[in-house]
């Protein structure tokens, strides 16, 4: 399983990592950390959607506790477990050869066919505005519109997709792995958004060629931004990267 195997590479890098601080929240589900080196902090997406009357089996909330319910079915530990990954992940992550670029700019101009893994408005936009087809799978009904396809399609429309662009929400609902497994044509898969603030080593080998993500710059404003609520704010406080996964 993708997810369990991410999860035991991550608790290899969470060893002298201490919690800070955390919140199960909306937009986003957060986890600060603190090491030697300084602070990072990590999100994940919370999808509304998906949560039931789970009952959270976290005790004694750490870092590794956290980072072991990441393969959890209990989509709320999942979140949180993510989350946690993705703040050892921004501790450790070298960004000195990342782009500080927009994921658009990965796309060739003769670009093909390109799979849109959450219906992203703006990414969709400038990509159909370029003459590129595009196809945009969702989950959440709240989030179609008219051209618009149920995630329940990626199954059997992948397999065409010359290039993937897949939020990484796609870690906390559970469908990146069959992602991956239906896309293997396409030369580019790219992972984007807060949530894909993955180490590349985690991934590699998985069939993802790029992380698109978030890093924490001004990490009070970031916080901020968090603990209201503001997807705005939190985004305020950060850095647009690309790194290649090798």
């Amino acid at each position: 399983m993708l997810l369990s195997e991410i999860k035991r590479k991550a608790l290899e890098l969470s060893d002298g990592l201490k919690l800070l601080d955390f919140g199960f929240g909306l937009p986003y589900t957060w986890i600060l950390a603190e090491g030697p080196d300084g602070k990072a902090l990590g999100v994940a997406m919370t999808l509304p959607e998906e949560i039931q009357r789970y009952r959270n089996s976290i005790d004694e909330p750490s870092i590794e506790a956290f980072i072991e319910k990441a393969d959890s079915l209990n989509v709320i530990e999942r979140t949180l477990g993510i989350a946690a990954i993705n703040a050892v992940s921004q501790y450790h992550i070298d960004l000195s050869g990342a782009e500080w670029v927009d994921v658009l700019e990965l796309l060739p101009e003769d670009a093909g066919r390109v799979a849109m893994i959450g219906n992203m408005p703006p990414v969709v936009r400038a990509l159909r505005e370029k003459g590129i087809k595009t196809l945009v799978f969702e989950r959440n009904p709240k989030l179609w519109d008219r051209e618009t396809l149920s995630d329940a399609l990626e199954y059997i429309l992948l397999p065409g997709a010359e290039a993937v662009i897949a939020s990484g929400s796609a870690l906390v609902n559970g469908t990146l792995e069959m992602i991956l497994d239906r896309a293997k044509n396409a030369e580019l898969i790219v992972l984007t958004g807060p949530t894909a603030q993955l180490h590349p080593e985690l991934v590699k080998g998985t069939g993802i060629t790029h992380l698109a993500a978030m890093n924490v710059v001004n990490l009070k404003r970031a916080l901020l931004g968090l603990k209201l609520g503001s997807f705005r704010g939190f985004e305020e406080g950060n850095r647009k990267y690309v790194v290649e996964v090798r």
